[in-house]
C-alpha cells in the first residue's frame, strides 16, 4: 500500500469512529449526525476530485499541456437517414 492510501484509510476509519462517538457518547441524534455528514460530503468530494483527478497520461483531459487550439479540427461525418418510398 502507498502512503496516500494508508492515510486515506485511516481518515475514513476516524470519520466513522467520530460519528459513532457522537451518537453513543454524546447522545447526538442519528439524523443530525447523518445530516452533518451529507452536508460535508459534497464539498469534500469536490476537493478530493480536484486533487486526485486529471493526472493521467499526456494528452488526456486535465493535462495542462493539452490544448484544443493546437489540435487538428475534428472532421464531422454526416450520415443521411435512409429514404423510404
Amino acid at each position: 500500500m502507498t502512503k496516500k492510501h494508508t492515510l486515506l484509510m485511516i481518515a475514513c476509519c476516524l470519520i466513522g469512529m467520530g460519528a459513532a462517538a457522537a451518537i453513543f457518547l454524546f447522545g447526538i441524534p442519528v439524523n443530525k449526525v447523518l445530516a452533518g455528514f451529507f452536508l460535508l460530503l459534497c464539498p469534500l468530494s469536490h476537493l478530493l476530485m480536484m486533487k486526485f483527478m486529471g493526472h493521467g497520461a499526456p494528452g488526456e483531459a486535465g493535462d495542462p499541456k493539452h490544448s484544443h487550439s493546437q489540435a487538428e479540427p475534428e472532421k464531422s461525418v454526416h450520415i443521411q437517414p435512409p429514404i423510404y418510398p
